[in-house]
């Protein structure tokens, strides 16, 4: 479960919010739609997507397996979302791009969106059950309360380490999407979860730089505003770098073929040359846009390479 949003889903989610505030039953449907944040919920069932298919290149494909970890993760993510919301209204309130929330603006009382979110959980939580396996199932609620109550309620107020337990929860559905083919928790599955938790503080300490005022305003303790923006372009290169390394890892156990090496490879690369950048720039805030956006491009060529590496030579 991602723990941030891009700036393609924010402005996704922006759009959706200004629908939101219409009357009648679309109206209702397209606000409640918004508290599962929509981009998140994209950006998390994709790796989930690339881990099965990876693990199913060597396990065999189902479509029923499939369709149940897609389905169910969805709506164990959307469940998170939900109830996130409604414990971050405090924090949403200060801060520009959430204020407009349903939960904020008082839209959507806590309530029902507590109801709604305990209905996406339950049926999530089942779906997993029923078409995947236990090792999915754990997974997928572990996620949940890592992001909800150890992130969300907790880490996020108190400690600058907050990122850091959001990436665990981040990392869950590739490891769910992996372990529904695979069964089993193998040296792949260790490593796509890595991967998704290495990249994660690259992408969030970019907005955390470029967002430092709204963090500092909302008393968030993001490394922006407890250490310093130089501190974070230093972790953010940190790691970028381990990121890459772990993505390279795939092929040394021969779980994808040499053209996810050259890609993935490639574009490593070029990400550590960029955060290299970040070290000596003059406007941080501007290399912090485009590390962000680079992290958006890495984490697609990652799914689709995940998806289709091992079926390349």
């Amino acid at each position: 479960m991602d723990t941030t949003a891009t700036s393609s889903r924010l402005g996704t989610d922006a759009a959706l919010a200004a629908r939101a505030t219409g009357r009648g039953v679309l109206g209702t449907i397209t606000r409640y739609f918004t508290l599962t944040k929509p981009g998140v919920l994209f950006g998390n069932v994709l790796t989930t997507v690339a881990g099965y298919l990876l693990a199913a290149a060597v396990f065999g494909f189902s479509w029923s397996v499939f369709a149940g970890v897609v389905v169910g993760t969805t709506f164990v993510i959307a469940s998170a979302c939900v109830i996130n919301n409604v414990l971050d209204r405090d924090i949403d309130t200060l801060m520009r791009r959430t204020s407009t929330r349903a939960t904020v603006t008082g839209a959507i009382k806590g309530v029902p969106a507590t109801v709604f979110s305990i209905v996406l959980g339950v049926l999530g939580m089942a779906l997993l059950l029923v078409t995947t396996n236990w090792l999915v199932a754990v997974t997928g609620a572990a996620g949940w309360v890592v992001y909800v109550w150890l992130y969300g309620a907790l880490s996020k107020r108190r400690s600058v380490h907050g990122t850091l337990v959001g990436s665990v929860s981040g990392a869950a559905p590739v490891l769910g999407g992996y372990l529904a083919a695979s069964g089993q928790l193998d040296v792949a599955a260790v490593v796509v979860f890595l991967m998704m938790f290495f990249w994660q503080m690259p992408e969030f300490y970019s907005i955390a730089i470029y967002r430092h005022d709204e963090y500092a305003r909302a008393g968030v303790p993001v490394i922006t505003v407890v250490r310093s923006i130089r501190h974070a372009v230093w972790e953010i290169l940190v790691y970028t770098i381990l990121f890459v390394a772990a993505s390279l890892v795939l092929p040394v156990f021969g779980y994808v073929g040499l053209t996810y090496t050259i890609v993935m490879g490639g574009l490593g690369l070029a990400w550590i040359a960029l955060g290299i950048v970040g070290l000596r720039t003059h406007d941080v805030e501007k290399w912090s846009h485009r590390m962000f956006r680079g992290s958006m491009w890495m984490i697609l060529a990652l799914c689709l390479m995940l998806s289709v590496g091992a079926l390349l030579p």
